[in-house]
């Protein structure tokens, strides 16, 4: 260990307590972050130069930790300085007095976790602890989190909060029975058990009910296992049901099933208020109703009025209950659950006293046609008062309001007889052989035993019946069952107030749900055996003189399940109204649906106030609907349609498998889950096909309004996890072959270049590109940055993100990739090599014509541009230039007229046909014409090639105008001549100034290196890159050798001049420069008013030595021409004739 020196190296002269006064806090980690390294062997004079550099400051670190204990007493806000000062790391201290740091630390009581202090055995990473904490910090935050309110923030954010502005949470106390299990009884059981399940008895018949009960709770239990699987796939934060899906399936289904989530829960508050005050005003003060109507025909009419004003009125109650604070919901919350179960217990009680002691409810029959008990004081045509027989009330109403024994009467009254059957004949009595099979019914038709005698008479369908109100069918009875076994998710949205909820929330839900599916099924069959038919298909108990029907069953009086039942309904609708508004409250705060976000604000407190008043207000609809068995296949569909995608999820993750799926609920299945979502896709169209049409379109409008216009959320979901998946599945397909040239289309590889300001330079370059593509296929938009990746990583990520904003901006769908590399060529290089993944490869290379090459010192411009050009061809990739880009359209500028011309020369694939036919498929360009331009030499027919060329884009399904152009042999002009001349002297010229100039270079750089042995190390030197200047000025010493060489170099300059004055141009530049020349005549004269000009883009030379006169002829070729877009193949055909 002897060999081991650490040396201290701040990162910056700031870092040096004593040397920046503009440093207001020395030891936070932002400017006291010291380097260690550790040399096995330095020569002794760098070490020492290291340490001078700083003795300074090691002087004033070193006089402050050898001062005495007592005068840091003196001044205690000295020492808290000095102290702040020699905290810049322990090992520092300890090098510069070992003895001290037991003292600053150990036992230091005014130390705190957040100075900058790292246990010595983890000094190997001490640079990197802001990012990678250690493992007791992690785990010790990890002990000590806390459950946040639903979509409040990430859990990320809220651990970012200053310690002093935390307060203290109370650590969760509830366990599985009152945390979990209580709540979803009180929410699973509800108005539905009370009012309507022993309607749904009579009307389907004891098998068919229990079919219907055991399927709904089926659907409840597959889907109460799917949630535990998820519940317990992590912490679940409060409020977890709307939390589990969103962060299951994605933003865009989280945010659809959560506002269907949120309208089932309002909706149910609807059907809970209408519940209680169908209690209040049928069976506990039916006095109490406004309205009132002589005609019983518009009885019911006047009885759905008075649910429209009592539910308005009990929902402003309700609503201000809640506003005043949910405190009071809680309070009473027990209160209500106790009503419920003695509600239950009542019942139980009631069928086992009729087994042997049944209460005694008569119900009047006329033959087998049930009467009214509301308006029959006695049970008979006539009565004996005193020794005369005289007529009851009953035979007024059927026989003309006559008090005559021989008046005439209704056929049906007069042929049969008046009989009273037992209403509960008890549990010994086996009517549920009766009951066993449905009896569906016509709105309006009466109510028949059909085990009873009668006189098929049809007679007068009076008002005295006992009446069928709505016409009823199975799928009717399941929508307005199902509301009943909903409320399972009431453990998961207590998830922050349990003591450990991934052991809790599956015990206690699927517990409750066992509990109440026995509660249900037993019903089922105890009505069944206990009650007559008649009266479990009377609805409201008219048959019973108005009573609530399993009120008659229950013991010891009715009055135990008509107050219950009340209580138990408003409680219920308390809870509804308390959760709806803090569930849309998260999905506002979780800012997916934009225009929610005004209801993610509330009071001080954070009770959402808005979000309330929505809720409200969308209760109110319900309300007004006024009819509990039309509301409730409306909440039917939205839970249904929750749970479904709860199954979902927990399937999704289960086949995908994703690394995080590590539930701690062992007992579920990817089957089981499929089953679920099955059994709810099934219940939604039975109960209500045209709802269940009408739920999905408006989460499907949730779900593309979110994708379209909502933020960009990720959450690890499930959705993205299945992309992924299904990108790979393609990827791998894509890569079993080449694509067809049917399906070829140009895949964009589109190089900017960026300015010092990391700005694009040519933004119409990717406007361009957006109109080729159209939205469609790979677009890959790279760039080049010049430096190191360590050192540059930041900026790297700026124009990043420059870039995709750009792209945003110009709505191009693709990907961004910028690489940082040490020249731009090589990068270009990399990026054309390197993007795409598999069978999403690029295929066309896009970039622009580098303007200023003429005008440019440094050659390096064209260099990389035929570069490009060279590595593009060995690639097999099509290229497009882009000349004069900057006079391109923008997507707002289309053309009304005009023409696309093609200059089509040599083929090479057939991409000059392809491009024009694909920019008219923008809006831009879909006005102008394609005109296409061939030559013909003195050898060729014109007239056929004319003919030939209309066919062939006849096959191809093109319109274009055709035109043949004809060149001559001509010989070469002097203007040809004198062009090529001046080109060649140019690059001569150009050539031997950086000649000169890279050996003036050289020789200064030898000198500097003479005097500074240590910068060899660094000089780096690029051989293929002729053009590197040096900025550094060094002053040179003159020697006799040296003024020899300067004079022979002045000598060799002058002979350079004189050659260049007296030498020729080459027979094959001249040449080829004659071709851009005539060339770039005829497409002047026939394309100078085109708004777009496309023309094949001949090759490099072989030879890199005439790389410049390259350059030299593409500019000839396309001068005089205001957009130009040279076209390159990748060798292989892009278009077809064939089908």
């Amino acid at each position: 260990m002897a060999s081991v020196r650490f040396m201290v190296t701040p990162t910056k002269i700031d870092d040096v307590p004593g040397l920046s006064d503009t440093s207001p806090d020395l030891s936070s980690r932002s400017s006291s972050r010291v380097r260690f390294s550790s040399r096995e062997s330095v020569p002794e004079t760098s070490r020492s130069e290291g340490l001078s550099d700083f003795s300074g400051a090691t002087t004033s670190v070193a006089t402050a930790a050898g001062e005495p204990a007592s005068d840091k007493m003196a001044h205690p806000r000295e020492a808290a300085e000095d102290a702040s000062q020699t905290s810049i790391t322990g090992e520092r201290c300890q090098l510069l007095d070992p003895g001290r740091k037991k003292d600053i630390y150990l036992n230091n009581t005014s130390y705190e976790d957040g100075d900058e202090y790292f246990d010595k055995n983890l000094a190997l990473f001490e640079e990197e602890m802001d990012t990678r904490p250690k493992v007791s910090s992690l785990l010790n935050r990890m002990a000590n989190y806390t459950n946040l309110t639903q979509g409040a923030r990430e859990h990320e954010e809220a651990e970012n909060i200053a310690e002093g502005k935390k307060k203290p949470a109370k650590t969760p106390q509830m366990g599985t029975f009152m945390g979990v299990y209580l709540p979803c009884l009180q929410n699973i059981f509800g108005v539905i058990l009370f009012l309507r399940l022993t309607w749904v008895v009579g009307t389907a018949g004891v098998l068919q009910a229990f079919a219907i009960v055991l399927v709904c709770c089926s659907c409840t239990l597959l889907t109460a296992i799917s949630m535990s699987a998820i519940a317990t796939n992590g912490v679940v934060p409060a409020g977890g049901s709307y939390f589990m899906i969103s962060r299951a399936l994605g933003p865009e289904f989280g945010g659809a099933v959560g506002l269907c989530f949120y309208l089932g829960t309002t909706f149910a508050a609807a059907m809970y208020i209408l519940g209680a005050i169908e209690i209040f005003l049928m069976y506990i003060v039916p006095e109490a109703a406004i309205f009132r109507s002589a005609d019983p025909l518009k009885e019911a009419a006047a009885m759905l009025n008075n649910m429209r004003v009592y539910g308005s009125a009990f929902l402003i109650l309700m609503v201000l209950v809640v506003f005043v604070g949910v405190r009071y919901v809680n309070k009473f919350a027990s209160l209500f659950l106790a009503c419920v179960i003695v509600s239950i217990l009542a019942i139980y009680a009631g069928a086992i006293k009729s087994s042997f002691a049944p209460p005694r409810f008569p119900v009047c029959m006329l033959g087998n046609r049930t009467l009214s008990g509301r308006h029959v004081d006695v049970c008979a045509k006539t009565q004996d008062v005193g020794n005369l027989t005289v007529p009851t009330r009953l035979w007024g109403l059927f026989c003309n309001a006559s008090k005559h024994l021989n008046a005439t009467c209704d056929e049906y009254f007069a042929h049969n007889n008046v009989t009273s059957i037992q209403g509960i004949p008890g549990l010994a009595s086996g009517i549920i052989a009766e009951n066993l099979w449905g009896s569906y019914l016509q709105k309006g038709e009466i109510l028949e035993k059909p085990s009873a005698h009668s006189v098929d008479v049809l007679g007068a369908m009076s008002q005295e019946y006992v009446l069928a109100d709505i016409t009823t069918s199975f799928t009717l009875l399941v929508g307005i069952f199902f509301p009943s076994v909903t409320g399972i998710m009431a453990g998961s949205n207590r998830s922050g107030d349990l003591k450990d909820a991934q052991k809790s929330i599956p015990i206690g839900t699927i517990l409750a749900i066992l509990t109440t599916s026995f509660v249900y099924l037993s019903n089922v069959v105890l009505f069944g055996a206990c009650v007559e038919g008649v009266v479990l298909r009377d609805k409201f108990g008219d048959a019973v003189h108005g009573n609530l029907v399993v009120g008659t069953l229950s013991w010891p009086s009715p009055w135990v399940i008509v107050i219950g039942s009340f209580f138990s309904t408003c409680g219920a609708g308390l809870q509804s109204l308390t959760g709806a508004p803090r569930l849309l409250q998260a999905i506002a705060k979780d800012n997916i649906i934009p225009f929610l976000r005004v209801f993610g604000h509330g009071k001080a407190n954070g009770e959402p106030t808005w979000a309330l008043l929505l809720t409200a207000g969308i209760a109110e609809l319900g309300i007004l609907i006024a009819s509990l068995d039309l509301v409730a296949p409306i909440l039917s569909m939205f839970f249904l349609m929750c749970y479904l995608f709860v199954n979902l999820a927990c399937a999704l993750q289960t086949l995908l498998r994703t690394p995080n799926w590590r539930p701690r609920f062992r007992y579920y299945h990817w089957a089981l889950s499929f089953v679920g979502m099955s059994i709810c896709l099934a219940l939604m169209f039975v109960s209500s096909w045209y709802y269940a049409i009408v739920a999905m379109v408006i989460a499907g409008m949730i779900y593309k309004y979110i994708e379209y216009q909502g933020a960009e959320k990720e959450w690890g979901d499930g959705i993205r996890g299945l992309s992924l998946s299904a990108a790979r599945f393609a990827l791998l397909r894509l890569e079993e072959g080449p694509p067809h040239t049917k399906n070829w289309r140009p895949q964009l590889l589109v190089l900017l270049k960026l300015d010092e300001d990391l700005h694009v330079k040519h933004p119409h370059l990717l406007t361009f590109a957006s109109q080729l593509k159209a939205g469609k296929g790979l677009t890959i938009v790279g760039s080049v940055m010049v430096g190191n990746f360590l050192e540059n990583y930041a900026e790297a990520l700026a124009a990043e993100q420059t870039i995709k904003h750009l792209m945003e901006m110009e709505r191009v769908k693709g990907f961004c990739q910028l690489v940082v590399a040490a020249k731009v060529r090589e990068g270009i290089s990399h990026l054309i090599q390197s993007c795409g993944l598999g069978g999403m490869k690029h295929n066309t290379v896009v970039m622009g014509w580098p303007n200023a090459w003429r005008q440019s010192e440094d050659a390096r411009a064209w260099k990389t541009f035929i570069s490009t050009v060279r590595v593009t061809t060995a690639a097999h990739l099509a290229l497009l230039v882009a000349k004069n880009v900057a006079f391109y359209p923008g997507n707002a500028e289309p053309f009304a007229d005009g023409h696309i011309d093609v200059w089509w020369i040599v083929h090479d694939g057939g991409m000059l046909m392809l491009l024009p036919f694909l920019l008219k498929q923008h809006k831009v360009w879909r006005k102008s014409s394609i005109r296409i331009f061939t030559v013909a030499q003195l050898e060729d027919n014109s007239i056929q090639m004319k003919k030939d060329l209309a066919t062939f884009l006849y096959h191809l399904r093109i319109e274009a105008e055709v035109e043949v152009v004809e060149m001559h042999d001509s010989d070469i002009s002097a203007y040809t001549y004198e062009r090529t001349l001046m080109m060649e002297q140019r690059s001569q010229m150009l050539r031997q100034m950086r000649l000169s100039k890279t050996e003036r270079d050289r020789e200064a750089q030898l000198v500097k290196d003479r005097n500074s042995m240590l910068r060899l190390t660094s000089i780096g030197s690029d051989d293929d890159e002729e053009t590197e200047t040096y900025q550094e000025k060094v002053h040179m010493t003159w020697t006799k050798d040296k003024y020899m060489a300067t004079r022979g170099q002045k000598a060799r300059t002058f002979e350079g001049v004189q050659d260049l004055l007296n030498m020729k141009p080459d027979q094959s530049n001249v040449r080829r420069m004659h071709t851009a020349v005539k060339l770039n005549e005829v497409i002047v004269n026939k394309s100078h008013e085109a708004k777009l000009v496309l023309l094949n883009m001949p090759g490099p030379p072989r030879n890199p030595a005439g790389d410049e006169n390259y350059m030299e002829f593409l500019e000839v070729l396309t001068e005089g021409l205001e957009r130009v877009l040279l076209v390159r193949g990748g060798g292989s055909e892009v278009i077809t004739i064939y089908s």
